[in-house]
């Protein structure tokens, strides 16, 4: 009987439904794994072997498994990992150029809260601000862009934050060049254990 790799399982405990009993070529096309920066930030998806690899490489650590589902070998059974976190941080500075989506990834990126008054709010509630105006010259880059409720969209005007005395909770940070959102978000669909780490909870708590 092969043995099981406790090492990927969270705790170093087995799940107890280990038996169930699903081909390794269905998992390996069907299943992917959620891959988070080593600061919890999504990088996006990877295949099981992949995740199975950095964990064995102990590269990365097992945040969430894949319900019971295993692959097999022939002297070994791994839990399928469902979200797995990078020990060391990667520092990825190349950007998507495309624009496509990027409100819903600059509201992904914020958590769905304004980053001047830290309300949380739906996509239908916020708006994004030009941190710069672009009248100064500002320009709609992730960088220069933040999640914002019309409230403080209007109080700030055409104003730098500093003028209107209106200090951002954080520095907006780029975007991830592999991190599509929409497919994370339709992904996550039938994936409940990706939404925390995707901030649908928090969009959803609204």
């Amino acid at each position: 009987m092969p043995q099981v790799c406790l090492a990927l399982f969270p705790g170093g405990v087995a799940p107890s439904g280990l038996v169930r009993k699903e081909s390794a070529s269905l998992i390996i096309a069907q299943r992917k794994v959620l891959l988070l920066n080593a600061s919890y930030e999504p990088l996006g998806l990877v295949s099981v072997p992949r995740a199975l690899r950095m964990v064995w490489q102990r590269t990365a650590e097992v945040l969430e498994k894949d319900g019971d589902r295993v692959l097999r070998t022939v002297r070994f059974t791994f839990a399928c990992p469902s979200v797995v976190r990078l020990h060391e941080y990667v520092n990825v500075r190349k950007r998507r150029r495309s624009a496509g989506g990027l409100r819903a990834k600059i509201l992904i990126r914020d958590r769905y809260r304004c980053q001047y008054c830290n309300k949380r709010g739906t996509a239908a509630d916020l708006t994004l601000d030009h941190i710069v105006p672009r009248s100064r010259g500002g320009q709609s880059v992730p960088e220069n862009l933040c999640a914002c409720c019309h409230d403080c969209n209007q109080r700030k005007g055409d104003r730098t934050p500093d003028e209107a005395r209106m200090p951002l909770l954080s520095n907006p940070a780029a975007l991830w060049h592999d991190l599509d959102l929409t497919a994370l978000h339709h992904a996550a669909a039938s994936r409940p254990e990706w939404r925390k780490y995707l901030y649908l909870d928090d969009a959803a708590a609204a």
